[in-house]
């Protein structure tokens, strides 16, 4: 039995998950477990203060996840700013992560910095840390920044909308959490965990060559989908589920991977 993480990434909690979190339980092994635990400064921890160190960002998880009796080793999915979190936990504590799967992640000093913020995004993101939009202007304009192409967009505003007011994150802990992202630094030598990367080519946040760059320097597996956005999981979960399965598969198996599937 394994127990699954999933992290998600700036201002963003585990309510953004969506039909993912069930359609991967349903694919794994029975008797697996699959916990989305929120960092803090967002979700169910909206009222605390966001770390500005990726690093910290670690400790409120793992000591979060004891709290609550879960132990490791994990296996984790995450993606964005959660991916970072993962990395710098494999470095850590590398003995307390079986796998990770990092979706659309960038990294210093892998990739400059307008490659894992891309420009065009940064006026609108400055407007809306400032707090110079209403919540549905919000959460459109993230919308359009991180999916191509997601099942049933109005109804996913409408579930944002109501995530946004239910767990309401701070300009300041957006801003911390920027800080976080933008100031982590990886290590030179891929931590030794077993790490697959999942990127999307439709990504207009962070440029998909982030991920590729991660691949080349790390030596680790890249499967690309060749439409999605950066919210990966969302545009695509069958296509990241079939993706997971196929590396848990053993080598040989009819389920693995060889190359990069189409949508």
């Amino acid at each position: 039995m394994s127990t699954w993480i999933l992290l998600r990434g700036l201002t963003r909690e585990q309510g953004h998950w969506g039909a993912f979190v069930p359609l991967l339980q349903q694919a794994l092994p029975a008797g697996d477990l699959v916990l989305t635990p929120d960092l803090p400064g967002n979700g169910e921890l909206h009222l605390q203060e966001s770390p500005t160190r990726v690093e910290d960002m670690v400790e409120s998880v793992r000591t979060s996840l004891r709290a609550q009796g879960h132990q490791p080793p994990y296996s984790m999915i995450a993606m964005s700013l959660g991916a970072m979190v993962t990395v710098a936990w494999a470095r850590a504590y590398p003995g307390e992560l079986t796998r990770c799967a990092l979706i659309n992640t960038s990294l210093r000093p892998f990739s400059p910095f307008w490659h894992r913020l891309q420009a065009s995004n940064y006026p609108l993101i400055l407007k809306l840390l400032l707090g110079q939009a209403d919540a549905e202007r919000w959460e459109r304009a993230i919308m359009a920044m991180t999916t191509r192409h997601p099942n049933d967009p109005e109804g996913t505003l409408a579930r944002w909308l109501a995530l946004r007011a239910e767990h309401p994150v701070s300009t300041r802990n957006g801003l911390r959490q920027l800080w976080a992202a933008t100031r982590y630094r990886a290590p030179q030598q891929r931590p030794p965990v077993p790490m697959l990367i999942l990127n999307s080519l439709g990504d207009r946040l962070v440029h998909p060559a982030c991920s590729a760059e991660l691949a080349q320097r790390w030596q680790l597996p890249l499967l690309r989908h060749p439409k999605a956005g950066h919210d990966l999981p969302l545009d695509a979960a069958p296509w990241v589920v079939a993706q997971i399965q196929s590396w848990l598969a053993p080598p040989g198996h009819p389920t693995q991977v060889a190359s990069n599937p189409g949508p």
